[in-house]
């Protein structure tokens, strides 16, 4: 007879959940450090340390205080990063995103050289934090409507790419959602030498309210209009689907969707149509209503941030990029 067939009074659920033992035995889904990737914010400033004022425990830092942020979280289990930078000069076009001297260049170096081979550090390729205008490329304006130059973007971008790898990146992930970027980037990246690196492409990116706070994490907020014709409609299911398959076909190793926490259906959906490994990033907002609430205390912090991560493990996320990342690591180190 089948599981299914085992009615009351023969079978009895409870017989699973009567002991911590059971409990930790039969769970289905399980949480690692491993599995999670902690973001910083960079700033090319000596000894600088200043919070974000939306995400409480979140920090700008200068390469030396992330170096130090890196060491204890190294120390926790904590190994790979997911690296923004915050330039001290803007233009149009975002051209300190390609600087060998850029913060994410000299971030790069310095990490590398505290920590080897330690850690994975994977670099955002984007020009939002890097262009004057806050958007993610070249763009013009038609009847007040930005236009993204889609095109003209590419090669910026795998210059920028090329520049990361060299100064030592062991990932990339291109965060922009340009037709044609995992295309442009690989072939960059394979004519530069470095065919070895693989690339995490943002594939199934949201035009999401979640990214509130990140605006002021990473100072790139859009000084006219939006994002919404480069970035998806949060009520389509199948263009992310067939967003995800044309990074695939592309080239992509790796895809990720983004938020998690209201997309959790398209982490699952995805995980069922590809055997890459999925990526979930567990975005600022989604950190931010967190704290907020555990703040008033409203609910137990510790208790639904596990709660939070394992959800998004459980819908099929391999690879988890958390703000709660650090925090978490102390309690799933403790069981």
């Amino acid at each position: 007879m089948s599981d299914a067939g085992s009615a009351f009074p023969a079978f009895r659920g409870r017989r699973r959940r009567n002991s911590h033992g059971l409990l930790d035995l039969t769970r289905e889904t399980r949480l690692h450090t491993d599995q999670l990737v902690y973001p910083l914010f960079l700033r090319d400033r000596p000894g600088f340390r200043q919070e974000i004022s939306s995400m409480p425990g979140q920090f700008q830092l200068g390469i030396d205080a992330a170096t130090a942020l890196i060491e204890k979280a190294l120390q926790k289990g904590i190994q790979s990063f997911l690296l923004f930078g915050i330039p001290e000069a803007k233009d149009p076009e975002g051209s300190s995103a390609w600087d060998h001297e850029g913060v994410v260049a000299k971030s790069l170096r310095a990490f590398r050289k505290a920590f080897g081979n330690a850690i994975c550090l994977i670099t955002d390729e984007c020009f939002c934090e890097y262009t004057s205008h806050g958007h993610c490329g070249i763009i013009h304006t038609e009847d007040d409507r930005v236009v993204l130059e889609n095109d003209r973007t590419l090669p910026l971008l795998a210059k920028q790419t090329v520049v990361h790898a060299q100064a030592g990146a062991d990932i990339v992930a291109p965060s922009g959602m340009l037709d044609g970027a995992i295309g442009a980037i690989r072939a960059g990246l394979d004519g530069a030498g470095f065919s070895h690196l693989p690339i995490l492409a943002y594939s199934a990116k949201f035009a999401s309210g979640f990214y509130g706070p990140f605006r002021e994490a990473a100072q790139s907020p859009p000084q006219f209009g939006d994002r919404s014709s480069y970035q998806m409609d949060p009520a389509n299911r199948l263009e992310a689907l067939n967003e995800v398959l044309l990074d695939i076909g592309e080239g992509a190793d790796m895809v990720m969707v983004k938020p998690a926490l209201a997309y959790l259906d398209i982490i699952r959906e995805v995980r069922n149509r590809t055997l890459l490994p999925v990526a979930a990033y567990n975005v600022s907002g989604e950190y931010a209503m967190i704290k907020a609430a555990a703040a008033k205390g409203w609910l137990d912090e510790k208790r639904v941030i596990l709660e939070t991560l394992t959800s998004i493990r459980r819908a099929g996320a391999d690879i988890i990029i958390s703000y709660h990342a650090v925090e978490a690591a102390d309690w799933i180190g403790r069981g």
